[in-house]
């Protein structure tokens, strides 16, 4: 569906010159944003990507994502971004998952080939920087991919720069998927194990899901949005990227999550939106040039770990703004928002479009008591894909008599996953999770996934991973270990930055005799 270059080409017709997207103080016009647009879709047509080409982009959050992701949605192929600092181990299980007909990378982004049975090639190290090197992993056995047809070990590719870019366009000999849903973008979050889960976002929900959002913040044409936040997850995509090609309104792109630099743009360009982190706000208050900010209506979000009261009271008190609480899924997109920044321990009510519910763990109602928490919208995604194994998640939920967490019911309902209660005034309180799934930065991390790296370390017995949450800090990993022989605390840190993604890597190594 091309259904994003479509709202780039209104936004382009009413807003002509005016600010599309700004970028370390340079700034492409809607007009200028549909021209080269124009001018990589023929370069992508003229590499053989088709409708329906599923194509990855392994970028942050520069312009040249927004460029290339739209290019592909006038050819009527689907996006799927891609975190740059992916692990060999994870890009293996995606691209494995996500048969790919095409992967930009950066000049030090993924080199490794994927071969006919859609799996993907050890990444070689010395392409990557140290903190993104694995191990090689045998890749997980899976069936053929319909429609592709094997010619030896390796399919044949083209690799090429994409004209004036130091990027590079691998293209692939895959065929798109039936999954029996035409999706526009792909969007990959972890599922219960901790293994990278797409969820296929269609023209339906991501129409449902910026609505929503446009809604809820009150947006328009005329609001500036600030993404620090990747590009590459539902958060920013949802609440940055979609809302400025439908509004036709002024996206600033920051790459890196600066406290200084984000200071300086808000306090210049007056910023509306800002979807942030719970960390990020506590950066921005202990600058020592806080000082209030002058923004008629600010929507400052905050979302992917719980909101501390003082991170909220501070911030309030240096800028002159209260940080909006906000319930977020890749799944759901934008479910509940706590809009008056009064009670930032919650996430507010479900916005309108989205029912909520909570039950206890065998499927009835809950009380008052936490418990688990239930969404229906018309933003739910139909269809998820990934490595996990649809047999025993369908006999765990034949088990429990409910379906497993990530899924819809029969009547429409998705179990998040998420454990919470409701406070007396409707408000929503996330307590935990179902499962071992916790989120660092917003971003989703399964303790176990970080507990296996470390036991695999020859010099450690037994490992356990928690997660401690710091007022000001925000989410860290925590390990506890048990070794077999003297180590120190770098060795461990070096040994899982080599193997999982930084924000995984525990911060913090605690030695004892016994877990």
């Amino acid at each position: 569906m091309t259904l994003l270059y479509d709202w780039l080409k209104k936004a382009a017709k009413a807003q002509g010159n005016n600010k599309a997207v700004v970028y370390r103080d340079n700034y492409l016009s809607w007009r200028g944003l549909l021209h080269r647009v124009d001018r990589r879709a023929q370069e992508f047509k003229s590499m053989g990507i088709k409708e329906g080409a599923w194509v990855g982009l392994m970028l942050g959050n520069v312009p040249d994502f927004v460029i290339l992701a739209l290019a592909l949605s006038k050819l009527d192929a689907a996006i799927v971004p891609i975190d740059p600092t992916t692990g060999g181990r994870e890009l293996e299980l995606i691209l494995a998952a996500a048969p790919l007909r095409a992967l930009v990378t950066r000049p030090r982004g993924s080199e490794g080939s994927i071969s006919a049975n859609g799996t993907s090639a050890p990444v070689p190290p010395s392409t990557l920087p140290r903190s993104r090197v694995a191990r090689p992993t045998a890749p997980p056995p899976r069936e053929q991919t319909p429609g592709v047809v094997p010619t030896g070990a390796d399919a044949a590719e083209v690799r090429r720069r994409l004209q004036g870019t130091l990027l590079t366009c691998s293209v692939y000999k895959r065929s798109p998927p039936d999954h029996g849903v035409e999706p526009i973008a792909v969007l990959f979050t972890a599922d219960s194990l901790g293994d990278p889960k797409g969820v296929l976002r269609t023209d339906k929900n991501t129409v449902a899901a910026v609505d929503h959002a446009i809604a809820s913040l009150g947006m328009s044409e005329k609001t500036k949005i600030l993404v620090a936040v990747p590009l590459f997850h539902a958060y920013g995509w949802d609440l940055g990227f979609l809302p400025t090609l439908k509004l036709g309104s002024t996206m600033f792109l920051e790459e890196e999550i600066s406290a200084r630099r984000i200071g300086k743009l808000v306090r210049e360009h007056e910023v509306d939106v800002l979807p942030g982190t719970p960390s990020m706000y506590a950066e921005l208050s202990r600058l020592p040039t806080a000082k209030k900010l002058d923004v008629k209506t600010p929507r400052y979000l905050a979302a992917g770990s719980r909101l501390d009261q003082l991170v909220a009271d501070e911030f309030f008190d240096k800028y002159g703004i209260r940080v909006m609480s906000c319930y977020h899924s890749t799944e759901a997109a934008t479910v509940a928002l706590e809009d008056t920044g009064k009670y930032p321990t919650t996430v507010g009510k479900p916005i309108a479009g989205v029912e909520l519910k909570i039950t206890a763990p065998d499927g009835k109602p809950a009380a008052s008591k936490d418990g688990l928490i239930w969404v229906k919208s018309k933003t739910l995604s139909p269809k998820s894909i990934g490595p996990f194994d649809d047999e025993k998640s369908a006999a765990a939920a034949r088990a429990s008599g409910m379906v497993a967490i990530g899924a819809i019911d029969k009547t429409g309902w998705l179990r998040t996953g998420d454990l919470g209660k409701l406070d007396k005034n409707g408000r929503l309180q996330l307590t935990g999770r179902e499962d071992d799934v916790v989120k660092v930065d917003g971003k989703r991390v399964a303790l176990g996934e970080v507990e296996g790296c470390l036991e695999a370390f020859p010099k450690i017995k037994a490992a356990q991973a928690t997660v401690v949450t710091d007022p000001m800090a925000g989410a860290m990993v925590v390990a506890r270990v048990v070794t077999k022989q003297k180590c120190g605390a770098e060795e461990i840190i070096d040994h899982c930055a080599r193997n999982l993604a930084p924000y995984k890597v525990p911060r913090r190594i605690e030695f004892c005799e016994a877990i």
